[in-house]
């Protein structure tokens, strides 16, 4: 089943790529603003990275698709509260989760220089074994959807972008009592390289 749906997937994505009047492909790094909502972590954004790659379709002057492909670093720090929630060893200590984070966005061209952005984020945690309990149990889910919306600025191939990230579902893989969301705020740059 799993390769008939990758099979369908990558024939529409060549099916579009065809049908498309341009296509970009290019690299982009930034920096994180990252949160984690919940009772459990210290409120405030703490800074992180990103880097990936990125491909440009453009469906028409005005609209086109933006799949993108990134390594990012949410850093959060476990509450000095936290103790009285989840009885948690770490409280006061900063963690890192590492996501490979795949953004399929819509691209609104607003003239030449100015670029919309909107659409779904899937990220996969990375390092699973991240934990913050005292027995050793596994703190975040696998997999985290986010709703993603931003603008870049467009400078020839090179690219100024800004963009917030809101996680839609609950990361807390302990229990239901609290939800844990991301949010993220991402600046950066973009080059395109062809």
């Amino acid at each position: 089943m799993k390769k008939i749906v990758l099979i369908a997937a990558g024939f529409l994505f060549f099916q579009t790529i065809s049908q498309a009047q341009s296509f970009h492909l290019g690299a982009k790094a930034g920096v994180n603003l990252n949160k984690i909502d919940g009772q459990a972590f210290k409120d405030g954004f703490e800074a992180g990275f990103h880097l990936g790659g990125f491909v440009e379709i453009n469906l028409s002057n005005t609209l086109g698709i933006q799949p993108e492909i990134l390594f990012n670093q949410t850093n959060t720090t476990v509450a000095s509260n936290a103790t009285d929630i989840y009885n948690l060893a770490l409280n006061g200590e900063k963690k890192t989760l590492n996501y490979l984070s795949i953004p399929i966005l819509l691209r609104i061209n607003a003239g030449k220089l100015l670029t919309f952005n909107l659409g779904p984020q899937y990220s996969i945690l990375m390092n699973t074994h991240e934990t913050i309990l005292q027995n050793g149990e596994d703190a975040f889910k696998s997999g985290d959807l986010a709703a993603v919306l931003g603008a870049q600025v467009n400078l020839g191939s090179l690219k100024v972008y800004g963009r917030y990230n809101i996680g839609l579902n609950n990361i807390n893989d302990i229990d239901n009592q609290d939800k844990w969301k991301n949010q993220q705020i991402q600046l950066g740059l973009a080059f395109r390289l062809l």
